[in-house]
């Protein structure tokens, strides 16, 4: 065999061995997109939506998540025509949905309107997206079921138990990447929480040491001014400015620290407020209306994030010359509403992504978020949460 011959052999060994790692490498790379993917609890509900539909051959699909004990909120959705079962809540025992939740097993009607077997709560929302059978299983982790999983067919038609074992299938699947969905959300959370002491550390030790040096000094110097008054009055303005850069510092330090459901409510919203007076020179007076229960970690942050947006937007926008913060128990959960008397003449306050994410954040715990004008020109930004079931 000649040389040519055998470097074109061992070239296209190599060559097959280039494909074979190259087919791995892809192989390896949808299965970390795949893995990523599950890491983030909308993505995997999402897309079990969207496998439901695509492995029983149904005409839509979605999945209710259980943001609550006993109730599902239909969120995610693949092939639907409307937004008619966008954000349904579904109790224990009403509809298909609610039969799983009571029984923890798998539910079907071949026509959902006419079904003897469930309660008819939600028949204009499934008349409104047009669909007729339903199959609906719990999707369970640690033997607590935390979602459901709907298939339906416009059509009248009968569910088999093969539909319903691949289903239980696509279930225990989502269950999986729910759970691993979690552990990422705990250790995102975690390192979130790392990060935040450690800029609490580095700001008090080093810009909280500087200014206090700075005050120091100034003071000092004060003693060997005496007799010079203009010198003596920018000396003042110097010490008044480390006094409020000192003040910014502490609010910063206050914003990095961490709700959490041992810290009272009351106490965090009263120290916002007495910032912001240290602030702006303009009253902010806290009150509250009745006791309330203590709140988790997550409705705490809700409510406390709320009245920082809301100072802030006074802060920087209304022409008011006082702020009113309060709060209270509500038709079953706690509130808290930030009131201004400002004139009205300023621009509109900011209603972009600080307010959107609140209203987002309410939203996912059952709560609501408004801002409104009051007939005074004053503008009041209220919060609400439900308790803790």
């Amino acid at each position: 065999m000649c040389d040519c011959c055998c470097v074109t052999a061992e070239q296209r060994i190599a060559a097959d061995r280039a494909v074979e790692r190259s087919t791995v490498l892809d192989e390896l790379l949808r299965e970390r997109e795949g893995l990523l993917g599950t890491l983030d609890r909308v993505v995997a509900l999402q897309g079990t939506a969207r496998l439901i539909r695509e492995s029983l051959g149904v005409d839509a699909a979605f999945v209710g998540d259980l943001e609550q004990p006993g109730t599902a909120v239909i969120r995610w959705m693949a092939g639907n025509r409307t937004d008619a079962l966008q954000n349904l809540v579904v109790p224990t025992g009403q509809g298909v949905g609610g039969r799983v939740l009571a029984s923890g097993k798998p539910v079907r009607v071949s026509d959902y309107v006419r079904a003897r077997t469930i309660t008819h709560q939600f028949d204009a929302q499934v008349q409104g997206e047009g669909l007729a059978a339903l199959l609906t299983v719990p999707i369970i982790d640690r033997g607590e079921t935390v979602a459901i999983a709907y298939a339906s067919m416009r059509e009248r038609a009968d569910f088999g138990d093969e539909a319903v074992l691949r289903l239980e299938k696509i279930a225990d699947e989502a269950a999986a990447a729910l759970r691993l969905a979690g552990v990422a959300e705990e250790a995102q959370a975690d390192a979130v929480s790392a990060e935040r002491r450690r800029m609490q550390s580095a700001l008090h030790d080093s810009v909280g040491a500087l200014l206090f040096s700075i005050g120091v000094q100034v003071r000092d110097l004060h003693q060997d001014v005496v007799g010079d008054p203009v010198l003596a009055r920018r000396l003042t303005r110097l010490e008044g400015d480390v006094s409020a850069a000192s003040r910014a510092l502490r609010e910063s330090l206050l914003s990095l620290s961490e709700s959490t459901p041992e810290r009272a409510l009351p106490v965090e919203l009263a120290e916002h407020c007495r910032s912001f007076e240290a602030r702006c020179g303009r009253p902010a007076r806290f009150v509250q209306l009745a006791p309330v229960r203590p709140l988790d970690a997550e409705r705490t942050a809700v409510l406390v994030g709320t009245v920082r947006e809301g100072l802030l937007n006074v802060e920087k926008h209304a022409r008011a010359c006082s702020v009113v913060v309060s709060l209270g128990p509500s038709l079953g959960g706690v509130q808290v509403m930030v009131a201004d008397d400002g004139t009205g003449e300023s621009e509109t306050p900011g209603t972009g992504m600080g307010l959107r994410s609140l209203a987002e954040r309410a939203a996912r715990l059952g709560g609501r978020v408004s801002l409104v004008r009051d007939e005074d020109g004053g503008r009041t930004l209220r919060a609400w949460v439900p308790e803790v079931p």
